[in-house]
């Protein structure tokens, strides 16, 4: 049972790698199934926990409301429901037991959610670093979405900086210290097919900590 933890910049491709990896490996591939969990888990709807997940909207428009000296009413907008304001650690918390129970019979893939740090003492895993030069993954930002560079550029301005505060202030770490990773790999420079070879190849082996 193989268990690989895939943090990725924006712009690295983490969505191409992560699929393909987990299909190479035979195990499932974990994004959607966490915040349908965690949904059940909290007893509202998936929309609501989509509205809360680590992508760029819904976190950064958390820390607005946090920051802003204003009634939530007015903050918040209408497709975002008040659900949406439960309390963070609540959160975190159900996502965390989603991705330890997700990977309990089957193991798998899991994109992001700080999986390195939600699975560090867990036996065998793989975590893994996927990241490159801004200026590279602005390149390839704009390819896949079909955006001018400003937007490139200000998309993954906004999604660096969500994800990096995200495990900053739930983990009071630093998602990019070489540390929590056994792989780091520039996407932005190695073709995405050799970052998947390199990535199975390592899963395949055993993870061993020398000492």
């Amino acid at each position: 049972m193989k268990v690989v933890t895939l943090s990725a910049a924006f712009g690295a491709g983490g969505n191409i790698v992560g699929p393909a990896v987990a299909e190479r490996l035979g195990v499932p591939f974990i994004d959607r199934a966490i915040p349908v969990k965690v949904a059940s888990d909290l007893g509202c709807s998936l929309d609501e926990v989509l509205a809360r997940d680590e992508k760029v909207k819904g976190w950064l428009h958390r820390m607005l409301v946090a920051a802003a000296p204003l009634s939530t009413d007015y903050m918040l907008s209408p497709d975002l429901p008040r659900m949406a304001l439960r309390p963070d650690a609540e959160v975190v918390a159900s996502t965390e037991t989603a991705i330890r129970e997700t990977i309990k019979e089957r193991g798998g893939v899991i994109l992001g959610r700080a999986g390195a740090i939600v699975l560090r003492d867990h036996p065998g895993a793989l975590h893994v670093r996927l990241d490159g030069l801004p200026e590279r993954r602005v390149r390839r930002a704009m390819h896949e979405l079909e955006v001018t560079e400003s937007r490139a550029r200000e998309i993954l301005d906004q999604n660096d900086q969500a994800r990096l505060s995200y495990v900053r202030h739930f983990y009071r770490a630093d998602a990019t210290d070489p540390s929590l990773y056994h792989l780091l790999v520039d996407s932005t420079v190695l073709p995405l097919e050799t970052c998947i070879d390199i990535i199975h190849a390592a899963a395949k082996a055993e993870v061993r900590p020398i000492g």
